[in-house]
């Protein structure tokens, strides 16, 4: 298994349940480390960081399902994930941090807010957002650690369509500020309609890479993943 991703373009990892995606997604970020190959980010090898080294590296990635804090507004919850990105300890403490560090937080967190277009919601519970709204504060929660590589788990599950249309535009968005992205994702709609480039595991194999329009076409793919989709 290997693949590339480059500055500015959106790369989907794709294949049937069960084909090695989280896997492969955990060892690119580090959660997981291989047991034999190596992950390069900018040259550097990944395995033996810790998440907010790997962050630190310019590397931020969100999880399938949205870690949220939900009676606490959107712009806490997003200075919380900017401060676990930081450049404290988290002992130095979450609640505790000094005046200084405090507002420089709280003022990146609301930078990052505006970029993904929810200002309006900065200071609502962040429980009370849908789901595609909860997903996009996630996205800037990642933004607070000034990625060039942002790593996507499933952003598009259970989401509406207008809340589909609202994350691909901010993607798109990102792509066109130069921002490298890798999804993970099941809605091949969704993927299809988005991405540059898309590579498809089975069996914890790569068994196609190529354009969108390429892939959807090979026999292989056909079969393994897109013939089995209603």
């Amino acid at each position: 298994m290997s693949l590339e991703v480059r500055a500015g373009e959106i790369l989907a990892l794709i294949g049937p349940n069960g084909a090695g995606k989280s896997t492969m997604f955990n060892q690119i970020s580090g959660v997981d480390t291989p047991t034999s190959g190596e992950v390069l980010f900018m040259g550097k090898p990944v395995a033996g960081h810790n998440s907010r080294e790997i962050a630190q590296m310019g590397m931020s990635r969100t999880f399938q399902h949205v870690k949220l804090l939900p009676t606490m507004t959107v712009l806490e919850n997003v200075a919380i994930g900017a401060h676990l990105r930081g450049d404290k300890g988290v002992i130095s403490s979450a609640w505790r941090m000094d005046r200084d560090e405090e507002a420089r937080l709280l003022a990146e967190a609301a930078r990052q807010i505006e970029r993904v277009g929810l200002a309006e919601h900065m200071f609502d519970e962040a429980g009370s957002l849908a789901l595609g709204q909860q997903r996009i504060m996630e996205i800037a929660r990642a933004l607070c650690a000034d990625p060039c590589l942002l790593l996507l788990d499933e952003p598009a599950a259970g989401l509406r369509f207008k809340e589909k249309q609202a994350l691909a535009e901010l993607l798109k968005k990102l792509k066109a500020e130069g921002m490298a992205t890798l999804l993970v994702e099941h809605d091949m709609d969704f993927v299809m309609g988005l991405v540059d480039r898309v590579v498809v595991m089975e069996f914890g194999e790569k068994i196609a890479e190529g354009l969108p329009e390429d892939v959807q076409k090979n026999p292989a793919v056909l079969e393994a993943y897109l013939g089995g989709v209603e």
